[in-house]
């Protein structure tokens, strides 16, 4: 899959393209359907199939002052939409400049000189262009004029099911179990791993800790089981991973920390992880965060929970 970061670096020879249009957070198994279709619907007509997806997300651009965090980062993203057979994909700058434009700018100048679309794939709630102003009524008008073909995809299973916002509730719910079930895959963070307070050594429980901007929207606050893979290292270690502030010791710093169990004596964490990637999936929640009394009574929870832990993977099918 080619991937074109402005209309200019799409090659003259790209050829004649089916098209459609999307923020795509998170990359739902809603979102692989549709571009599967399109990969589909451009190779029964001899089109290269194209997705133009836009960063920064248009929610951050139009109302900055108001919380949003994105599902995934464009990284991982794009990585999701190569795997869904499609050609290639514009990731288009969007500020209020590029929102400005009408309906018709917008087609012409992106649709049709750009990427030269001989199909536009849609869904029947389109809405484009300045104020949303241009609907499906439009698209199609605006392809008799251009000669482009206008294809509806209709919703993916119910609708509703399959929607970005709802993933991002099941996330700060704690709920990954439901949200990765939507997603089609565990949801996953991705961060550089740097030091700690080292506390969990100290209790014979090690963890990579999750530092800077960790890309990837972090669940609520708990205890997971789930999976750590460190850049370079193709192997998926199975983990009990913390979100929280560490209210045992009175932290205030929300983290993500993972903690490789049953590890090996040539295990990952038994060599210096501190600045390489690190990215963490959430499988299931095992409970939130709790202040313990002391130190025995913390030690033997994080026992109970990598026994938890291990059950929880083990029984995955199939086995990673």
């Amino acid at each position: 899959m080619e991937v074109f970061w402005d209309l200019a670096q799409v090659p003259d020879d790209f050829g004649t393209s089916a098209v459609t249009i999307g923020n795509f957070d998170g990359m739902h198994q809603g979102h692989q359907a549709v571009l599967a279709r399109l990969a589909e619907a451009g190779r029964s007509r001899g089109m290269r199939s194209l997705a133009v997806t836009f960063d920064p997300h248009p929610r951050l651009v139009h109302a900055p002052d108001q919380p949003f965090e994105l599902i995934s980062g464009t990284e991982e993203k794009l990585a999701q939409m190569a795997l869904t057979g499609i050609d290639g994909v514009l990731v288009q700058h969007y500020d209020l400049a590029f929102a400005r434009q009408s309906p018709e700018q917008f087609v012409t100048g992106v649709l049709v000189e750009g990427l030269r679309a001989g199909l536009v794939a849609v869904g029947r709630d389109v809405q484009f262009g300045w104020q949303n102003s241009g609907d499906l009524a439009t698209l199609r008008a605006l392809g008799e004029k251009h000669g482009f073909e206008v294809v509806v995809i209709d919703d993916v299973g119910d609708g509703a099911r399959f929607s970005s916002t709802g993933i991002r509730a099941l996330l700060a719910e704690g709920d990954v179990a439901a949200a990765g079930r939507l997603l089609g895959r565990a949801h996953a963070v991705t961060g550089t791993v740097v030091p700690g307070d080292r506390r969990g050594r100290d209790l014979g429980f090690p963890t990579a800790n999750l530092g800077g901007q960790v890309r990837g929207l972090v669940p609520a606050d708990g205890v997971y089981a789930g999976w750590t893979m460190f850049g370079g290292d193709s192997r998926r270690h199975p983990s009990a991973i913390s979100v929280g502030t560490n209210p045992t010791f009175e932290g205030v710093s929300r983290r993500v920390e993972s903690h490789v169990i049953d590890r090996r004596d040539d295990d990952v964490m038994d060599f210096d992880v501190y600045g390489r990637t690190a990215s963490v999936e959430f499988v299931e929640r095992l409970r939130g965060q709790i202040a313990f009394s002391g130190l025995d009574a913390l030690i033997a929870q994080m026992n109970e929970d990598v026994d938890r832990v291990r059950e929880i993977l083990a029984a995955q099918s199939p086995a990673p």
